[in-house]
């Protein structure tokens, strides 16, 4: 497993690092975002969908709709907040299955339990007093690759 850190000291940063990472994106991968409430979770993955669509996109936070779908150029983008999940097993009721040929981003990804691939990028945010730090720690050999391209 390799890792990358970053420090992004306001939310331009961390559109930067969005925009960097969305050319190494392709279909099948999945993008879990953790941190805590507030962290920057759906700001980084607002960032992440317009990169992909080439514009400003409208990206509500899929808190109370549990997903959200985009289709981007090339790439339909699942975006999931499983916070209010009770069980793992319920994400199968999202269309979790779908997203193979996409990529899905995934708030909370703790709470799909096993259903939760093993191979991904694990997209940590944290704030820290003059910003925030992610941490893009890579399972799989295709995401280590990837991680040294960005």
């Amino acid at each position: 497993m390799s890792h990358l850190e970053v420090f992004l000291p306001d939310e331009a940063a961390t559109g930067r690092l969005a925009r960097r990472l969305a050319p190494h994106l392709k279909p099948g991968d999945v993008i879990a975002l953790r941190g805590g409430l507030g962290a920057g979770k759906t700001t980084f993955a607002r960032a992440l969908i317009s990169a992909l669509n080439g514009s400003d996109t409208d990206v509500p936070s899929p808190t109370y709709t549990l997903v959200q779908t985009y289709d981007t150029p090339g790439l339909t983008v699942f975006h999931f907040d499983l916070y209010r999940l009770d069980d793992p097993d319920e994400v199968m009721e999202l269309g979790w299955d779908e997203t193979m040929d996409g990529l899905a981003l995934i708030e909370w990804p703790d709470k799909a339990g096993d259903h939760l691939p093993q191979w991904r990028l694990d997209l940590t945010l944290e704030q820290t007093v003059d910003g925030r730090t992610a941490r893009l720690e890579a399972f799989g050999e295709d995401w280590q690759a990837r991680l040294h391209g960005i």
